[in-house]
């Protein structure tokens, strides 16, 4: 899951951890992800959700589904992304059920069982439209979430040829006249199976200056928010959505984006 800088960046290499402030002698080892592992579910036996619009198993034995089904079901999808902010806030329980029983019904009939064989299918620029990771209490206190940094958009931009995923977080600080930067996080992937590749960090930036100041005290927590290190299960990949879930039990939903981000 993917992920040219100008010359004030601030860059990590991958034999250091993301420690800014001063540099420390630390190893990247220490940026561990969260032990939780995720399982994906099986066929959710519903009727919640059009039920007419449901392909049945039987109907399905040559990996064929209808592009209306489909369709239909990621449309539901992104209407119960509606007004959520990502998701990144918190979430209603309701509406987190609502949202995985979708998944999981489009998980069931994806159109790409091998994606990491069809790597042309995973490639390219992607937009964060909503994710199980959340920002909460006092982390987004600390992270000044609440009223001095706005979050943006989510980009991610996978390199197929090089290996390399671009994880690109937007973001403004009101208290800078509007100042806009972001993070960006480099990770080299490899395939572990026909559906999942292993992530490593390489290196993160923050730009401009005074944002990276702004984060000085602690850019370890926000790194380690949006740290990709781990696995992902891709789940789910057609030519305009990708959902995955990786080792620390997080649900990832992404749209193709037209947007180049690196």
């Amino acid at each position: 899951m993917s992920h040219a800088f100008i010359s004030n960046k601030l860059i990590h290499p991958s034999t250091h951890p993301p420690h800014l402030f001063p540099r420390l002698s630390t190893s990247k080892q220490n940026i561990k992800p969260q032990t939780l592992i995720s399982t994906i579910h099986p066929m959710v036996t519903t009727n919640r959700f059009s039920p007419g619009f449901i392909t049945k198993v039987e109907d399905n034995k040559a990996g064929l589904v209808g592009e209306d089904t489909l369709s239909h079901l990621k449309s539901q999808l992104l209407q119960q992304l509606q007004g959520i902010n990502r998701g990144i806030f918190g979430v209603a329980s309701s509406k987190k059920s609502d949202i995985e029983e979708l998944v999981k019904l489009l998980e069931f009939q994806n159109p790409t069982p091998d994606p990491t064989l069809n790597l042309e299918k995973v490639g390219g620029c992607w937009k964060l439209v909503y994710s199980s990771i959340t920002i909460l209490g006092s982390k987004r206190t600390k992270l000044g979430l609440r009223d001095f940094i706005t979050l943006g958009e989510f980009f991610q931009t996978i390199d197929i040829q090089k290996s390399k995923a671009f994880n690109v977080i937007k973001f403004n600080a009101r208290g800078l006249k509007l100042l806009n930067g972001k993070l960006t996080i480099e990770a080299s992937f490899e395939i572990a199976s026909k559906s999942r590749v292993d992530i490593s960090y390489d290196n993160s930036t923050i730009t401009p200056d005074q944002l990276m100041n702004v984060f000085r005290k602690n850019y370890d927590l926000l790194l380690g928010i949006f740290n990709p290190e781990g696995w992902l299960e891709i789940t789910y990949v057609d030519d305009t959505m990708r959902i995955g879930r990786d080792d620390k039990g997080n649900l990832l939903i992404l749209q193709r984006s037209e947007q180049d981000t690196v």
